[in-house]
């Protein structure tokens, strides 16, 4: 027994070493891509800049941004996983339904990425960001020969390093993966996505600094006579949240309606857009950081809504071409927007003071990803460390969980969730691979707690071999009973993870 702990121990050392690796690569990799996506876009700009003393130029810069992305449209007609944000991949990769080679990923998304998002496109930089963290993943687990379980962790890890290098939130990061990709709070994903987010930022601070991403200078605290203020915001967010959600699911449509454009060119349509709207408004273009910060100079009402109505349509028409881009800093945008709109509305009815405003263009950013996204612990996470302050975590988790529960009321879904769904993907009912492992938590109110291992309807070729409860290893017979918070080690066919992986989370479902 002894021998087996000293073994354990060994294997977890090993899996954090690797870990480690994983992030120092991905750190060096999305921060390569965070630079060059951002030395890209300044040349943009300066070039449309340079159009108003020289109209003749806009010509050349229409044919170059064009090129840009019929090029990046090119890649992602070689790879299609190497377009959109990447995220709904990593997810259905963790899940088994979908097995993709890493490099062929890797360096179409890299490539295709800095072209369509350093554009100028409404395109985010975390979900490649995120994808090219977990192609680094298993990359490194494939270097080290890592087994099937400790892949999947590595590749997790590589997720949970791209977005702590694309945002420097190495918190954020790691509970985002565990909250929404991967759907499991096992020591052995956290503890690991942690310490490869920790290194991953640690390598881009060294590149960007160690100023937060969204450094908003806010000092004064919500009042909590005010915080009706928070519960209407959040419900007008969760509102628009679901607009929104439907917006992204069905504007596809639109484009597969467009009988003269293959699906790999449709970049071309936001590309034209972009062009009028880079030469008038270069500083509203991009994911929106430089726009967040400018928004508490900006007091018009309808000068604000008039971005956001720019902001969301123009997201959707640039994420739904297929380029390479994502939408998790564009909604963090949105949100500041709404923040803005809704306290300067109330500033000019005389039910808010000036100086709070700000306040709600920071809680606003982690609603509306609340809504959208459905990880109310990663909003509020990610963006105390964006902004730089831990000092109003409340009014944050406020406007969140009203967001959500405003989401939930109208029927929305998760959005990642929801683009994962719309992808074919392959399930194999032949039982011919080798042996794999599924590890998954047991809820509270799970139909699986409560019961014992033998009277549970279990998917065909399903061995319960281990419960972790507490500090302690349980090895079950078919009398041990399952209780709430206990983590299970199944079992399973390797080809059939993706569809264990559903029965489960059907057998997951709370009870009546």
């Amino acid at each position: 027994m002894e021998s087996e702990d000293r073994q354990t121990r060994k294997s977890n050392l090993r899996l954090l070493f690797e870990s480690l690796v994983v992030g120092l690569v991905a750190g060096i990799v999305v921060g390569s891509f965070r630079w060059l996506i951002g030395q890209t876009l300044a040349m943009w700009q300066k070039g449309y800049q340079a159009t108003h003393a020289n109209p003749a130029l806009l010509w050349l810069l229409a044919g170059g941004v064009l090129a840009s992305v019929i090029v990046a449209g090119f890649l992602v007609k070689q790879q299609p996983h190497a377009g959109g944000s990447g995220i709904p991949e990593v997810e259905l990769q963790l899940q088994g339904k979908l097995q993709l080679a890493w490099w062929p990923i890797f360096w179409r998304k890299f490539v295709g990425g800095v072209l369509s998002i350093g554009s100028g496109l409404f395109l985010g930089r975390e979900g490649p960001s995120i994808q090219l963290g977990s192609t680094v993943g298993q990359g490194v687990a494939q270097g080290f020969k890592a087994s099937k379980s400790d892949s999947r962790v590595l590749l997790a890890t590589g997720a949970a390093s791209g977005l702590s290098a694309a945002f420097g939130a190495p918190l954020g990061g790691a509970m985002f993966i565990v909250e929404e990709v991967f759907h499991n709070f096992s020591p052995r994903v956290w503890l690991n996505a942690l310490a490869g987010a920790i290194m991953a930022n640690f390598v881009v601070s060294n590149i960007f600094g160690q100023t937060p991403v969204l450094a908003i200078d806010y000092k004064h605290s919500f009042p909590i006579l005010q915080y009706w203020q928070l519960l209407l915001l959040g419900a007008f967010l969760g509102l628009i949240g679901r607009f929104y959600q439907w917006g992204l699911l069905n504007f596809s449509h639109v484009y597969q309606k467009i009988p003269v454009l293959p699906r790999w060119l449709h970049g071309i349509i936001p590309a034209l857009i972009l062009v009028p709207v880079m030469y008038y408004f270069p500083g509203y273009v991009g994911g929106g950081n430089n726009l967040i910060l400018s928004l508490n100079q900006i007091h018009a009402v309808n000068i604000l809504v008039l971005i956001f109505l720019l902001r969301i349509s123009f997201s959707i028409v640039s994420y739904d071409s297929g380029l390479p881009g994502g939408i998790f800093l564009p909604i963090l945008t949105m949100g500041a927007l709404l923040g803005a709109v809704y306290g300067q509305y109330m500033v000019d009815l005389g039910l808010l003071d000036q100086k709070l405003v700000v306040n709600l263009i920071i809680f606003s950013m982690a609603g509306l990803f609340s809504a959208i996204v459905r990880s109310p612990f990663t909003a509020i996470m990610l963006i105390a460390e964006m902004v730089g302050s831990l000092l109003h975590l409340m009014p944050l988790a406020v406007v969140s969980v009203a967001a959500y529960v405003v989401n939930e009321l109208l029927g929305g879904v998760p959005i990642y969730e929801s683009l994962a769904g719309r992808m074919q993907t392959k399930e194999d009912n032949d039982y011919v691979g080798e042996a794999d492992q599924l590890t998954i938590s047991i809820y509270e109110g799970s139909q699986l707690a409560d019961h014992q291992v033998k009277d549970i309807a279990w998917p065909d070729r399903t061995l319960v071999r281990v419960i972790h409860r507490g500090q302690k290893d349980i090895i079950p017979n078919g009398n041990t009973k399952l209780l709430a918070g206990d983590l299970l080690v199944l079992e399973i066919d390797e080809n059939q993870r993706g569809l264990v992986y559903d029965k489960i989370a059907s057998l997951q479902e709370a009870k009546e």
